[in-house]
């Protein structure tokens, strides 16, 4: 029986514009993957790609898109239960007609544990997560021994996790959890020329946020 989890996000206010809510209804089928306790066949899901990243909250999708345009080779599995950020992911992967982003509505959690088979990814991106500053919320993060105990499972050994937060307590908490774990190697790393600004990043750095960016790497 799975251990059961704490959810590490907070369902925000839909605000979900026509447009967005229309992708959503119409492009759901095409491109989106529903939660079910089938493993996911990445040869059937993506074509034509070498590697899997699974992506944990892409917000509204920009950076999610820029990424996947310069890495064609690269299937994406993008997961999120923002609704208006699904929408616009959706719109525009049609939009733009990107074949190698698939999109999920649900926990990463449950994802991981039903659908993602064991050795099977190539990397994680964990970009600007809520940081749950508040004490009492810090179960709430979801970077943590269970998680990284799961993502290590299912990354292939040589696969990486590349994480992004501009809080800096967030940052030191990855960091101590991740130089923990005897299954992993890596740390503090400088922004990679191929991560893109994010608009929330962006935001952060207005207020003068220091952004950290960590790769860790499965031995």
């Amino acid at each position: 029986m799975d251990t059961p989890t704490i959810k590490s996000f907070k369902l925000r206010g839909t605000r979900i514009t026509a447009a967005q809510e229309s992708a959503r209804e119409r492009l759901w089928d095409t491109y989106g993957i529903d939660l079910s306790d089938i493993s996911l066949d990445f040869t059937s899901v993506f074509s034509s790609v070498k590697q899997v990243v699974i992506e944990i909250g892409f917000g509204m999708g920009e950076a999610t898109v820029e990424i996947a345009k310069n890495f064609p080779e690269t299937g994406f599995l993008a997961v999120d239960v923002h609704q208006p950020g699904i929408g616009k992911l959706l719109a525009v992967i049609e939009e733009q007609e990107i074949s190698n982003i698939r999109v999920m509505d649900e926990d990463a959690h449950l994802i991981l544990q039903k659908m993602i088979p064991d050795a099977s990814l190539d990397g994680v991106h964990l970009f600007f997560p809520d940081p749950w500053p508040k004490t009492r919320h810090h179960k709430r993060r979801i970077v943590n021994e269970n998680f990284i105990a799961l993502i290590a499972k299912k990354l292939k050994s040589g696969g990486s996790i590349h994480m992004a937060t501009d809080w800096v307590p967030y940052a030191s908490w990855m960091k101590e959890r991740f130089d923990g774990s005897p299954l992993f190697i890596g740390g503090v790393v400088a922004k990679p020329s191929w991560r893109p600004l994010t608009r929330f990043e962006g935001q952060g750095l207005r207020k003068d946020h220091q952004v950290t960016d960590l790769i860790y790497t499965k031995i």
